[in-house]
This record gives C-alpha cells, structure tokens and sequence, in this order.
C-alpha cells in the first residue's frame, strides 16, 4: 500500500522558483505539484493533508559541514549523531555531511569505519561523510579511490593545527591530483598555521591568555595567504577548491579573484561570521571562550564583504561548522590559555532561521536563502536533486516554514546538547512549523514525532557543477 501525503495551499519556495502549489508526496518522494486551486490539485486524494496556508513550503535544508562526536584538544563536541541530528530537524535540515576523521598512522578505511559506527541507527534525518585527510601518503592517496567510488567524494585537509591535521604544501598538492584524477572535490582549511603557532606562544609569553586574543593571532592576512596558496596549488594541481568557513574580506576578494579567471573555486561562510564578531569574544569574564572557532569571529566590517559575496555567488554555500562544546567544562579547559579552549560554536539548529532573518533584513532574496542552504550545498556534494529542491522524483524533504512567527533564539528553549546559545536573545521573524524527511513527519506543528535511526547513509555522486 503506497502512503501518500499532500501539502496544501502553501508558497513552494526553490532556488529557482516560487509558485503557488500543493506538493503531492508519495512512498517517500515527491510524485506531484499542481497549482493550488487546480482541477488537477483538487483531485488528489492522501492519507495525510498538511494546511500550509500562509506559510512556505521550502526544501529541507543540506548542512554540508558538521562535527558530530569529533574529538577535539582532549574532549569530544557534546552533540551525539542523534542529538545533533534531532536538532537539525527542528530547525528545517534535513540533511547533514559530516567529517569523518583519518588518524595520523591510521588508513582512510578505519576512520570512516569509526564514523558509521557513529552515525549508523543514531540519525533522525539523513547523513553523508566527507573524510578528514591527516595523513597524505601512497597509501591514503589510493584510498581516496576507493572512497569515491563508495559515495564519500570530499576530502579536507588543513593548512592549520599542525602536529594534528596539518598538511605541507607537498601534501596538498599530492592530495589535490589525485582528486583531479579520481574527481573527488578538494576543501580546505585555509589559515597559515605555522605562522599561527609563533604568534600564539609569543601571545602567551607577554600574559595575553584571554579568548579575544584567539581572535588576534589567527591573522585576516594569514587566512587570506593561506587561501592564495591553496588556489595556486590547485591551479597548478588542474583541480577544483572548496574553501570552508570563510571568514574575512581579503579571502573573499582571493576567492572573486580565482572565480573571476574562470577557475573552479568555491567559497563557504557560516551564519557566526555574518551575525558574530570580535565584540564576541572579548566579551568579559571568559564568557569570549563561547565564541572561540577556527577561523576566528572577524570585526565587524568584515560582513558587509561576506553578503556581498553572497549575492554576487563568490561565496556559494552557508553551512554551520557546527562543532559544540558546552561553556562548562569543555570551554573552561582554556581559563588562563586561549590556545586550550576546544574550538567550535554550536548552530545547525539556527542557520535555516537566521538566513531567512537576512532576507527580512534585506541582505539576500527568499531564492538565494532557499540556494545557499539547501540547492547549492547539494549540488556541490553530489546530492541535487534527490536533495535540495522539491520536485517530482525528489526525496520528499519538506519543510512548512511559518514566516511571521516571532522567536527568540536561546539555550533553554535550542534542542542542541550545548549549555548555551551563540545567539543568545536575538529576536528573529520565522520558524520551522513541520518537516518531514522522506516523506515521514518528523517535527508535527512543533512537535518531535522523529526517531532515531529514521536517517539513513546516502551516497554522493561528485561535484555537480563540474559537469
């Protein structure tokens, strides 16, 4: 017996488009859409009729960058895969890629074994992995192979945190022609972390140990050269670049630069460095600790750069980088040392509603929010359109999206299993009222009605806008 649900009366938002449709969705995809009022729409019958009348009706959101369960400077990020995963549903994600991790010494194979162990029967919305590359050598470089043709198709390296996941230039280039050969994609980290390393321990030995100074060693111009370098050796490698969590106005103009020559490089930001700053993390009485990721909060002029590169497409995806660590005990390992506060901030419950908050602000239009978060990051790891898009075929990730509702944003009322909220008390217009995920009703009008173990693996195909 097929299970048929409809979706009535609602705005069917897409990155290309917005009409006034009812969404027929059967047996886990979407089987229709017929303009609302139709004859065609009017002879539909279902098991389940969703009143989406005043609301948007929006693809489930694709967070293409999180750190479930990641170990981290002696903890782990305090988000479980079904923690994590359950906050994602209640803020319209309905899909998350996430970072498995190489140890140094290990095989490609034994960390993504560790992750699916993670991840497997815990998830309340699907899952992908990208691999965390620590150790480039002949043998990683054939198991990239391997990975591609398994559906994880992304590799990380990291120009940062040396003695942990840093790679040497030679590493990178090794790393990036064997993804031009095997067609996986290529992100980066991109900060200078040697560099970083000198001005950290000369930063401790003058007494500067408070979170803001984070902030002031991990220099705009170290990310900036070390996202120049990362293109050039791509350039010379004849492969694609994703540059993550871009974070300041000089890489974004080495990014525009590299776009501007017709070259493939992409660019991501997250939603901490278009609504955080600096003024973050020297607030006072250790509470900056919050805000301490990698790269660092920006000042505050360093967003206009970030919208603007947005709206011109110089910076393609919002993902979250969300990677928690609870202020008490986890961020407190760094009092009297900002280089031992773990690295992260909590989000994949907010990115779908502060984006839609920078479209009521006038920053971005409803289609470029429905893009950057949801088409884009699909495209861009080989999920469109199974995800990211409603249409006919389409996984039936849906989210009824109530504009008008006024909320604000706080670790008492947030589902992430974080003690406190990077947006804390921020008022913002729109919230998440249902979502399903393939076809099943996982948030109810505000209610959890999900499970563990719904979300299952999906592989990925390679970069879609190579093709």
């Amino acid at each position: 017996m097929s299970n048929r649900t409809l979706i009535r009366g609602g705005l069917v938002v897409t990155a290309a488009e917005e009409t006034h449709a009812d969404v027929l969705i059967e047996d886990g995809r979407i089987a229709a859409l017929a303009a609302h009022g139709s004859a065609v729409a009017g002879g539909w019958t279902a098991d389940r009729t969703i009143d989406a009348t005043g609301k948007y009706v929006l693809p489930g959101g694709v967070d293409a960058h999180t750190h479930m369960e990641l170990p981290f400077g002696g903890t782990s990020a305090s988000d479980t895969f079904e923690t994590g995963t359950r906050a994602a549903a209640w803020g319209g994600t309905t899909t998350i890629v996430d970072f498995a991790v190489q140890s140094k010494g290990h095989t490609l194979r034994e960390g993504l074994d560790a992750w699916y162990t993670k991840a497997d029967g815990n998830c309340a919305v699907d899952y992908a992995f990208h691999m965390i590359l620590s150790d480039v050598n002949e043998a990683s470089l054939k198991e990239m192979d391997q990975l591609v043709e398994e559906g994880v198709t992304s590799f990380k390296l990291f120009m940062a945190y040396p003695g942990v996941f840093y790679s040497d230039d030679g590493q990178v280039l090794r790393a990036m022609q064997r993804g031009t050969a095997n067609g996986g994609l290529i992100m980066m980290h991109a900060e200078n972390g040697i560099a970083i390393d000198v001005l950290v321990e000369q930063a401790l030995a003058r007494g500067e140990t408070d979170p803001r100074y984070h902030g002031e060693v991990r220099k705009v111009l170290l990310e900036a050269e070390a996202t120049h370098r990362a293109i050039q050796l791509a350039r010379v490698a004849g492969a694609p670049l994703y540059v993550v969590h871009v974070s300041a106005e000089e890489a974004v103009d080495e990014i525009a630069e590299a776009r501007g020559k017709g070259l493939p490089v992409f660019g991501e930001t997250c939603p901490q460095y278009l609504f955080l700053s600096t003024e973050n993390l020297a607030e006072p009485d250790f509470e900056g600790a919050k805000y301490v990721c990698s790269t660092p909060l920006r000042p505050r002029e360093h967003q206009a750069a970030l919208w603007r590169g947005l709206r011109t497409n110089d910076l393609q995806v919002v993902s979250t980088d969300h990677c928690p660590f609870c202020f008490s005990g986890q961020k407190e390992l760094g009092w009297g040392d900002f280089s031992k506060i773990p690295n992260g901030l909590p989000g994949v419950e907010n990115r779908m509603d502060l984006l839609h908050q920078a479209v009521i602000d006038g920053h971005i239009s409803r289609r470029r929010w429905i893009e950057i978060a949801c088409a884009a990051p699909a495209r861009m790891f080989g999920l469109y359109p199974k995800k990211g898009t409603i249409a006919p075929g389409a996984d039936a990730d849906v989210v009824v999206y109530d504009p008008h509702a006024e909320q604000v944003l706080s670790a008492r009322t947030h589902h992430m299993n974080v003690d406190y909220s990077a947006y804390e008390g921020k008022r913002i217009t729109g919230r998440v009222d249902t979502v399903l995920s393939r076809g099943e009703v996982v948030i109810d009008q505000r209610e959890f009605t999900g499970r563990a173990g719904h979300g299952v693996f999906t592989p990925r195909s390679t970069c879609q806008y190579l093709n």
